[in-house]
């Protein structure tokens, strides 16, 4: 496979990295800019314009994605071929949101039947549920899920309820367990009705260690607050291709929803695991957040690279982290409902490009992702937007907002939006010491102040960012937002000639904590010294038990 460092393509944006654009001075000479610097597609708009990014640079990116194969690559994808290299697998989320009749092959099949006939079953179980057909032991209707899940089954439709929080079904309410910490589960417990509560357990093996011990606990619960043995059957569903162990649960294999291994777990709430998101806002909303998707999916298949909105995206970001050594990088949402999107792209794109081997096994040669971190704006602007604009350390940003709110209240959302606008453009023009110096003697302080704050009111400035803008936060627009981040992470790996789709580094961890789970003690238990490990983590079990067992005492 091609090295992309050792192309000449790499070699010339290198050279032109060292003469990047000064962006205050580029607006100032450029009033072209921001027009030729912009895309729109799937109801976004995309505004890449305050990157330090010229003509010839944009023009050396694009030569760097078709050195990379990055058309191929595209194709290859959408043609089921198996670009899972590591695991051996197709890359088919995309099938997902696709209402058409267009064939998706995967090792020769279409697998577009089944994707339609599993929609169809969680449309079908949507409707019993809202209407009330679907009784819990009690008689009563089921109007509370708690969805127990870990990671993408976890993060992705969390994400989407939260961010579909105007369209919730009235009197409806939906509770996420990830975490194996058992307060986790025992706050949601806490708070709901055993007899109106519907667990959906998301795990595709269905062994899956935080998910199934959380499921265990709110089972046994159940069954302590009057639940019977043949009532498991009325308040679970799962949502897993492992019938066998679905069954021994207690879970009718009717309510088992499936997917398949060509939906990778980060890119699997389009599939049955958006069951929960589907019960919160009705299925017609969930179609229509797949829809936004598709439409997304269709630009990004057909648009060529030089107009193309997740590979103008991508590029941008690889131009930061190769040429301009940027380390990390801002996901800003300006819309309350989107507080969980940072933390669902920390995990989509952490995962799958957070990697040190190339495709063929060998060290890559380049950085990959970056740190990925963000709040809402503008809480962030109250905590850490401070280190944007004035840190030793050059962060890029997305600004993320929607011109219209969805829950208009005063002119809340005209300053909301505001912000949007001043925070890309402060950390674009930044300040100058003369500037500085100007705004302070305006304030009518002495020369004296003025020399002695202005240094500390001077920004640097030229800190990229992209803007992101859609009419409103709607179920199409969340699809397409989501579509445009996977499609943007799939196209930096095929740059940086990585697996964007295997996770391997998630393991290790969980093969040592198996083997440490049997060292901790019951509470009360004594244990003898921990052995086997390196000095800090036996003399960390040690200190853990010896804690556990002096709470018998309590």
């Amino acid at each position: 496979m091609i090295d992309i460092t050792k192309t000449e393509e790499w070699a010339r944006l290198k050279a032109l990295s060292a003469d990047a654009p000064v962006m205050r001075e580029a607006f100032a000479t450029d009033p072209g800019r921001a027009a030729r610097y912009a895309v729109e597609a799937a109801g976004l708009f995309l505004d890449f314009s305050k990157n330090r990014i010229n003509d010839d640079i944009l023009a050396g990116l694009l030569a760097l994605a078709r050195a990379a194969g990055l058309d191929r690559a595209r194709a290859r994808m959408f043609a089921g071929e198996k670009i899972n290299e590591t695991e051996g697998r197709a890359v088919l989320h995309v099938a997902l949101r696709d209402f058409s009749d267009a064939p998706y092959l995967v090792d020769g099949e279409n697998v577009a039947p089944a994707v339609a006939a599993e929609r169809a079953r969680i449309k079908a179980f949507s409707e019993k549920v809202h209407s009330g057909a679907w009784k819990g032991f009690s008689g009563a209707p089921l109007d509370t899920v708690v969805n127990i899940g870990i990671g993408g089954s976890d993060l992705g439709p969390c994400m989407a309820v939260d961010a579909l929080r105007p369209y919730w079904i009235d009197g409806r309410r939906a509770y996420f367990v990830s975490n194996v910490d058992g307060q986790h589960l025992a706050d949601t417990l806490s708070q709901i009705d055993p007899a109106r509560t519907l667990f959906v357990v998301a795990s595709k093996t269905f062994t899956t260690q935080e998910t199934m011990t959380n499921a265990a606990t709110a089972r046994a619960w159940l069954l302590e607050k009057g639940a019977r043995e043949t009532d498991i059957a009325r308040h679970f569903v799962a949502l897993s291709t492992n019938r066998p162990a679905v069954e021994k649960f207690g879970v009718d294999p009717a309510n088992m929803f499936v997917f398949w291994d060509w939906v990778g777990g980060r890119f699997s709430m389009w599939s049955a695991i958006g069951l929960s998101i589907a019960l919160q806002v009705g299925y017609g909303n969930f179609e229509k957040m797949l829809r936004g998707a598709h439409a997304m999916d269709a630009h990004f298949r057909t648009a060529p690279i030089e107009a193309n909105m997740p590979a103008l995206l991508a590029l941008v970001g690889v131009w930061n982290r190769n040429f301009l050594d940027i380390h990390t990088h801002a996901v800003l949402p300006y819309d309350q409902h989107l507080h969980r999107l940072p933390a669902y792209l920390q995990q989509a794109e952490m995962e799958s490009n957070g990697k040190g081997r190339r495709m063929d096994g060998a060290p890559v040669s380049l950085q990959t992702g970056p740190v990925i971190f963000g709040e809402p704006g503008t809480n962030g602007q109250h905590a850490f937007y401070q280190l944007i604009h004035q840190g030793t350390d050059v962060i890029s940003s997305d600004f993320i907002a929607p011109a219209l709110s969805q829950t208009p209240l005063g002119d809340h959302h005209e300053k909301l939006l505001a912000n949007f606008l001043a925070q890309p453009e402060a950390l674009m023009r930044g300040r100058t010491q003369a500037e500085a110096r100007e705004e302070l003697k305006r304030q009518g302080l002495s020369e004296d102040e003025v020399e002695r704050l202005a240094p500390h009111k001077i920004f640097p400035g030229d800190r990229p960012t992209n803007s992101i803008l859609m009419e409103k936060l709607t179920p199409e627009a969340l699809g397409a937002l989501v579509a445009l981040y996977e499609h943007k992470i799939f196209c930096q790996g095929v740059l940086w000639g990585i697996n964007s789709f295997d996770q391997w580094g998630v393991e290790l961890g969980k093969t040592l904590a198996a083997a440490i789970l049997p060292e901790i003690a019951a509470r009360g238990e004594a244990k003898p010294q921990a052995r086997g490990h390196d000095a800090s983590t036996n003399a960390l079990i040690n200190r853990i038990n010896a804690l556990r067992l002096a709470a018998k005492e309590e």
